[in-house]
């Protein structure tokens, strides 16, 4: 059974209220004049870039098979309210999360770049329109990875930890060349898909990630989804039940 606390179901009212939810994956966004950076406090620490992660192929899909940890990463998109109700549940039973940003979406929300590191969450590079960048022609698929980690610079000062490709679980030849050349050691894809984006429920959100969770899995879920925040207690719930810790990406790997 699926419980959602009170904070939750306010947070989902009021995401409801503010309009109509962007989809996390299957939604096109026009792009938009960069926003100002929101202001970071200066005692934060510098945000981590990318690294290389020797041993591991150029797309990752999984961490060690061998600790019990996991990597939930998040599509990043769609209503903030749901981000902040997603980031806040995280905290609150002690997990961390990696989130893959679109760009135009930092351009609308740019303080939602600084709450994730503030979190300590890993934040990253999921393109700047989320199109399919596997479809486009080089030119065009540079300037999705490029676009996105200016974004990222201008908000945070890094290119972020990590570049995820729009619209396919893995990158072409070609896209993880590009990602590369723009600072990107890997391309960091996942073994385990939620399925949230499909709207298929909560209790569904649920079974599809526990069902195939194990140590060192990494998890597509999505932001812009009630699903998936209702979801979110009971996966973590049970992830602790199995012994298995929610971790960033980058402490997965190290």
């Amino acid at each position: 059974m699926v419980r959602v606390t009170s904070t939750l179901r306010r947070d989902l009212l009021r995401a409801v209220a503010g309009g109509a939810l962007a989809a996390g994956c299957g939604t096109e966004h026009a792009a938009r004049p960069l926003a100002p950076a929101a202001p970071t406090s200066p005692s934060a620490e510098p945000p981590a870039g990318p690294r290389a992660y020797p041993g591991h192929p150029a797309q990752i899909t999984h961490g060690p098979r061998s600790r019990p940890q996991v990597a939930l990463t998040f599509h990043g998109q769609g209503d903030p309210a749901l981000a902040r109700a997603l980031l806040t549940t995280a905290e609150r039973h002690g997990a961390r999360l990696t989130v893959l940003a679109v760009g135009t979406w930092l351009d609308e929300h740019p303080d939602l770049a600084r709450r994730i590191l503030d979190g300590g969450h890993d934040l990253g590079n999921h393109t700047q329109r989320h199109i399919g960048i596997n479809t486009l022609a080089e030119a065009d698929a540079r300037r999705e990875i490029t676009d996105c980690a200016e974004r990222l610079t201008r908000l945070t000062g890094s290119i972020g930890t990590w570049f995820r490709p729009s619209r396919a679980p893995t990158a072409s030849p070609l896209v993880t060349r590009l990602a590369r050349a723009a600072g990107y050691p890997h391309v960091l894809s996942y073994d385990v898909d939620s399925l949230d984006h499909t709207r298929p429920g909560a209790a569904a959100v649920t079974r599809e990630v526990l069902a195939g969770v194990r140590n060192g899995s990494v998890v597509s879920l999505h932001f812009g989804y009630p699903d998936t925040v209702a979801a979110l207690p009971d996966v973590l719930t049970e992830l602790g039940r199995r012994g298995l810790r929610a971790v960033t990406t980058t402490e997965l790997l190290s």
